[in-house]
């Protein structure tokens, strides 16, 4: 035990790689970074100061740190023509503005905003203390050898004296006529100078910065468009259907592709992302996923993407076949040794979870969220005892479910067997983890798991001190972890690898996951429980279940989310210490359509809402019926429960709710594999097929039919003699 215990430390302070499609970044020490109109200004043509003062804290701080930082900004031409609208109106008569104002001549703009744009920048970068330059450029001086090494020294001057140099197009000279015609063939726009300047000042990098948060297979205000998160020049190319050019801009998002690709093909790589995010780059060189990558190597990360994720689902089956051929007492055994590394290592996974919890406040996540991130005081040790309950339990694997005799000498066995290898696609909640992976082992399956980026540092923690205590006869490489989201779609193509999905998570994360892969999914994707407080209820029961199944845990996804109550207790006034039980505890209370009138309260904006929160929704129906009809219209078809003293009614409510629970006067909270006494589980199912309800070790089963003979064959049936003998059945 001393042994294994050491080994969980050590794993746990193991340094983890980066992620090869971001592994460049810690090679960047030159990097330009192009600002585009629509994110220098507004949509009316002003500027937007606020996403300007962003972005210019983000270079001091890159400059303050030692990177080489170079701007390429557009927006001069925009600028200068909200200036010169506004100074004809200024001086325009009456009757002059009666008459629609001629366009204004682009070239005049752009000399009258490059003034005012470098003024801007000048002044923001004074305030912090760094000091900026300004370069204007035209296409056609690029063919000057001369003029293009002179160019690169007056940069390096200026980058050695922690100057950052601003470039923008001179379009108040450029020769340039009609839009998009390039008859240099040097360059078009500003997104095609800092893809050129990238290749002459031998950059480490190019950040493009958009309107959008990255390049999208078509325009992002599609329901069906998705970001593509590294661009592959050979996959992408022809499946990818632009929108309109930038509202103020020259080329909008083909010519920021167009550039990238340059810009990559030259060895540079790009990243495009938002401008309107506060500290995106500075997000981008410490290795997040943000936006589209553009590298020359892409297509053999990707390959090699693919290539892992299919190697560790078939390395998951492999070491699942190992546990499945090992005693049960072993099995038992790897359970046992998880608890005690899980208890030992408390203090560990602690501070971990902890760091989780202060990050994500910190990024203002939701409270809901956090509370499901949060491990609370005694959860380690908890967790540690619903393993060894697990392990205690009845042996799942193999077991005869029956045996029939066919045939005289012919015996059929149906038992039980591991469904393969399991994806589990979780948010939040870390707990999560260490069911899903004792149920995982308990079953005989292997386990690809993937949390939310949230709990990264718990999750990380909790793996390794899971895996250091399955022995090296099966393998630790039963259980894969998924750090990089862009592995999900890899591993959702893996139908011949991989048999199951389990998404446990938002309504969007479950739709998604189901809208792309033909594995199987089970699981649920809105937990809206009801109450139904029935006429003849008692109460005090009423008011002592209702505290419990919203305020236990409102986070839960089996907590109350909508009360339901007999149109009795209005006339008799129980409706009103029903509402004061909840107030009291600071529940938000929305009506329904009748509730809201006659309670005068906020309306629901909708009867199927999961709040995950303390507030619920209220509604009055008009007896058990109304209620029934409620719940299967707006509910999840998760779990339900009905208060009564009336059996009559209370059997009616049980059979007709069609729910994977319903429950006679208990808590909605009792829904849980732990509480069914299943150990664990790994989700809620709501589907029909397979599993339904808390999904414990059963649910993570297959049959297999065993055929006992002696040499027996068809032959058309000549000669055999059916006697279909059921002989056991459990």
């Amino acid at each position: 035990m001393v042994a294994l215990l050491q080994v969980a430390r050590r794993i746990l302070t193991r340094p983890s790689a980066m992620d090869p499609t971001r592994a460049f970044v810690k090679n960047v020490k030159r990097l330009i970074v192009k600002v585009g109109t629509a994110v220098v200004t507004r949509p009316d043509g002003r500027l937007a100061l606020g996403r300007l003062g962003a972005l210019c804290e983000q270079l001091k701080e890159l400059n303050s740190r030692g990177y080489e930082v170079i701007l390429v900004s557009s927006g001069a031409v925009g600028l200068g023509r909200q200036r010169l609208r506004y100074r004809k109106v200024a001086n325009s008569s009456f009757a002059d503005l009666q008459y629609p104002q001629d366009e204004f001549d682009g070239k005049a703009c752009a000399a009258v905003g490059q003034s005012s744009l470098m003024a801007l920048y000048d002044t923001m970068f004074s305030q912090l203390d760094v000091t900026s330059s300004q370069l204007l450029v035209t296409d056609v001086v690029f063919r000057d050898e001369g003029f293009r090494k002179q160019l690169c020294d007056t940069v390096n001057s200026l980058l050695d004296l922690r100057v950052i140099p601003i470039f923008n197009e001179n379009d108040a000279v450029s020769t340039k006529k009609a839009p998009y015609q390039d008859s240099s063939g040097i360059f078009w726009d500003n997104d095609g100078l800092a893809s050129l300047l990238a290749s002459e000042l031998n950059a480490d990098l190019l950040v493009l910065l958009s309107d959008v948060e990255g390049l999208y297979s078509c325009p992002p205000s599609d329901p069906k468009s998705k970001i593509i998160h590294t661009y592959i020049k050979k996959k992408h190319q022809g499946e990818i259907t632009f929108g309109d050019k930038s509202r103020l801009g020259r080329g909008g998002m083909t010519a920021k592709v167009e550039a990238a690709i340059c810009a990559a093909d030259a060895g540079i790589p790009v990243v495009i992302t938002s401008g309107y995010a506060t500290d995106n780059i500075i997000k981008v060189l410490q290795g997040e996923h943000l936006g589209t990558l553009f590298h020359k190597d892409a297509q053999l990360w990707t390959s090699a993407k693919e290539a892992g994720a299919r190697a560790m689902a078939v390395a998951a089956r492999e070491c699942s076949r190992r546990l499945q051929a090992t005693q049960p007492q072993e099995r038992r055994k790897i359970l046992l040794d998880i608890a005690d590394a899980l208890e030992a290592n408390e203090s560990v996974i602690m501070a971990e979870n902890e760091a989780d919890v202060a990050a994500a406040q910190e990024a203002r996540y939701e409270k809901s969220l956090i509370s499901r991130l949060s491990l609370k005081p005694g959860k380690i040790s908890s967790l540690a005892k619903s393993v060894r309950k697990l392990a205690e339990m009845e042996e799942p694997i193999a077991r005869v479910l029956s045996r029939t005799e066919l045939s005289d000498g012919l015996i059929l066995e149906k038992t039980t067997s591991p469904l393969g290898v399991l994806l589990i696609v979780f948010e939040s909640r870390p707990d999560a983890l260490v069911q899903i992976a004792s149920l995982a082992i308990r079953s005989g399956n292997g386990l690809l798991l993937k949390g939310g980026k949230e709990a990264k540092r718990s999750n990380a923690a909790l793996y390794k001190v899971i895996t250091s205590a399955i022995p090296d006869t099966v393998g630790d490489k039963l259980i894969g972890l998924v750090t990089s989201r862009e592995e999900i779609p890899d591993l959702l193509k893996l139908d011949d690898v991989i048999d199951l999905v389990i998404p446990r998570g938002s309504n969007k994360l479950v739709s998604q996951i189901k809208s792309s892969t033909k594995i199987p999914v089970l699981g649920h994707a809105d937990g809206v429980c009801h109450v139904y407080v029935d006429k003849s209820a008692n109460i005090d029961m009423a008011k002592h279940i209702l505290r419990d199944a919203k305020m236990d845990y409102p986070a839960a996804c089996n907590a109350m989310e909508t009360l339901l109550v007999h149109k009795d207790f209005l006339s008799n006034g129980g409706i009103n210490e029903l509402l004061l039980e909840l107030q009291s505890e600071d529940v938000t209370l929305y009506g329904g359509p009748k509730a809201s009138t006659l309670l005068n309260i906020v309306e629901a904006n909708s009867l199927h809402h999961e709040y995950s929160s303390m507030a619920c929704t209220i509604e009055i129906v008009d007896d058990v019926f109304s209620a029934i009809d409620h719940i299967n219209e707006n509910g999840s078809a998760h779990t339900d429960c009905i208060i009564t003293e009336d059996s009559e009614v209370a059997e009616t409510f049980l059979h007709q709710v069609d729910s994977a629970a319903v429950f006679h006067n208990a808590s909605t909270r009792f829904c849980d594999g732990a509480r069914f006494g299943l150990g664990a589980e790994v989700g809620i199912s709501t589907s029909r097929i397979h599993a339904r309800g808390p999904v414990g070790v059963e649910g993570l089963l297959t049959v297999r039919w065993i055929l006992r003979g002696r040499g027996q064959v068809v032959d058309g049936d000549k000669g055999v003699t059916y006697t279909h003998k059921v002989l056991h059945h459990s």
